[in-house]
């Protein structure tokens, strides 16, 4: 028999506040949407909001903004700035709530990559950076080991770089000659390389290398922000527009001053640079520093608290249905925030995964889950980082209403 709730049914317009939403719509239509002052502007676009049950992910927006630096974006809108000198103090400012010798905000972890690329291999030499990608005479080789290629090789390839593949650190040994620019590390494969993270920064240190980290989605913890950078990588490229809550168009770039000196003349106001096209606004500069220091002073042992208690929101309203099992785990290097997995037996709850994620996207707020890495292959996972005020709620039960029907309940 259905289990039985006195709690009514919620829905994201008895969640969500809308003010800000009925400004912002009324800016775009404001005759057409007079009489619907409820609706956003996404709404107004024919858009659903969505449920975001995945994590910080890029195809959703990252995050989503709070107040303080939603309000910072707005000031900074209201003034012109010289750019350049507005870098130099934003980066100071940033790399002093982190605790690291210096700092760039970027235009996402990926700008980060491409312009600490060319940092690398310029080293601030205004004729080579105005030559790239052509880096005939160059540095222009990058060592990588073959389990950390990605879809984001090409930020480092569009600067003119060659990738060199090694897998062992007698192949680092024959590969460095007087063309190695730089070896690139993908935090998130650190275990499925030959060689770990340590041994990679010996190896680098032993043959003079600069080394550059792509660590997007490795905070939380705060700590890491600064950690990597103690432990030896010259540079490191962090998301703004995950954990942090900054713009989701931003990232930084953290490291050796020298190198973050060098990766600022690569990119944007300066031109020609094969980083111009990559410009950072004064207002995402004030946003990402705004979002750099709120983070670094949140209470974070709070909000893994609340983290796990929308888990165990979720977990009571599947309890007693027919084979389901529910899992905490947190990945150990990016997304390391607790997550769900739900498991079930399909010849007793009859349905399948895929199936289960489609139902999950029907509906007046769909909500949309997805794997991240760190959480395995079983069952379905479920992450409760980005979820406003509520949402739990709804997630926990829409997911009891999918599993006790395939069930038969």
């Amino acid at each position: 028999m259905k289990k039985k709730t006195c709690t009514p049914k919620l829905t994201r317009r008895r969640i969500l506040q809308t003010g800000a939403a009925v400004a912002l719509t009324g800016a775009l239509a404001p005759d057409a949407l007079a009489a619907q002052p409820r609706q956003s502007v996404y709404e107004a676009l024919g858009l659903k909001h969505i449920i975001n049950a995945t994590g910080t992910v890029t195809n959703l927006g990252g995050s989503v903004m709070p107040p303080e630096v939603v309000a910072a974006w707005g000031e900074a809108a209201r003034h012109f700035v010289n750019l350049v000198e507005l870098q130099d103090r934003v980066g100071e400012r940033i790399a002093k709530a982190i605790g690291v010798e210096a700092a760039l905000v970027t235009t996402g972890a990926a700008g980060a990559l491409l312009v600490g690329t060319a940092a690398v291999v310029t080293r601030g030499d205004r004729k080579k950076i105005i030559r790239l990608p052509d880096t005939a005479g160059m540095k222009n080789e990058v060592l990588l080991q073959r389990p950390h290629h990605s879809c984001y090789d090409m930020q480092l390839t569009d600067v003119g770089v060659r990738l060199i593949d090694v897998e062992t650190a007698a192949d680092v040994k024959r590969a460095v000659n007087e063309r190695t620019a730089m070896m690139f590390f993908m935090n998130k494969d650190d275990a499925a390389g030959r060689i770990r993270r340590a041994e990679w920064i010996a190896l680098a240190r032993e043959h003079r290398i600069p080394t550059l980290l792509d660590a997007a989605a490795d905070v939380p913890p705060v700590e890491r922000l600064s950690e990597y950078n103690r432990m030896g990588f010259d540079l490191v490229a962090f998301s703004g527009g995950k954990a942090m809550r900054g713009p989701n168009d931003t990232g930084l770039l953290l490291g050796r001053k020298e190198l973050i000196d060098a990766a600022k003349l690569n990119t944007n106001p300066h031109c020609p640079s094969i980083g111009r096209g990559l410009k950072v606004s004064k207002e995402d500069m004030i946003a990402a520093m705004v979002a750099v220091e709120r983070f670094v002073r949140l209470d974070h042992k709070a909000e893994i608290r609340e983290w796990e208690r929308r888990i165990g929101v979720i977990e009571a309203a599947v309890k007693g249905i027919p084979s389901v099992q529910c899992e905490r785990i947190t990945p150990t290097t990016a997304n390391c925030v607790p997550h769900l997995i739900i498991a079930w037996d399909e010849t007793r709850v009859r349905i399948t995964r895929p199936a289960f994620t489609r139902a999950l996207m029907e509906g007046e707020a769909p909500i949309q889950i997805g794997r991240v890495p760190g959480t395995g292959e079983r069952g379905v996972c479920i992450s409760v980082f980005t979820l406003q005020t509520g949402e739990e709620r709804i997630i926990a039960e829409r997911v009891e209403a999918i599993l006790r029907k395939a069930a038969g309940r």
